[in-house]
């Protein structure tokens, strides 16, 4: 199963629009072991912009996490890239919903995050905005400020 799960986000990771998207197998080679936070978002909604940059931040102090966006409204291309602009999106983005890969309903609030844990299992759902810290713990790593601790 784990191998299944790996492979659908593989598969997800390859249709990231962020450049040059990353081959099966080194998508596969850089969620090995890692935790996953996968974001869904939309511009319409206030929450979720207030939240990106926690996410930002997230992807820059953690290296060991993957961060990735879901636009909610399926947008691609140039609308798309404009939004990512506009909002200071700074993590990949995918083109398609995993939802369904990764066995759970479609969100039906906004923001959403999904974390999956090393093995590649949802471990947490989180709706609702939330902060570095959170989004942190909920990876499994200490808050920001623990680590000068």
């Amino acid at each position: 199963m784990r191998s299944v799960t790996y492979l659908a986000l593989a598969l997800l990771l390859a249709a990231c629009t962020d450049g040059t998207p990353p081959t099966p197998a080194s998508a596969l080679d850089k969620l090995a072991g890692r935790q996953v936070v996968i974001n869904y978002w939309a511009i319409w909604c206030k929450p979720c912009i207030k939240e990106i940059p926690e996410l930002n931040q997230l992807a820059l102090e953690y290296p060991d996490i993957a961060v990735l966006g879901v636009n909610y409204d399926g947008l691609q291309g140039d609308e798309l890239k404009q939004q990512l602009q506009q909002l200071d999106i700074q993590f990949p983005m995918l083109d398609n919903d995993p939802s369904a890969e990764l066995g759970i309903d479609r969100p039906a609030v906004l923001p959403t995050t999904i974390i999956l844990d090393p093995d590649g299992q949802v471990s947490q759902v989180l709706v609702g905005p939330q902060t570095l810290d959170s989004l942190a713990r909920a990876a499994g790593q200490a808050a920001p400020a623990d680590n000068n601790q």
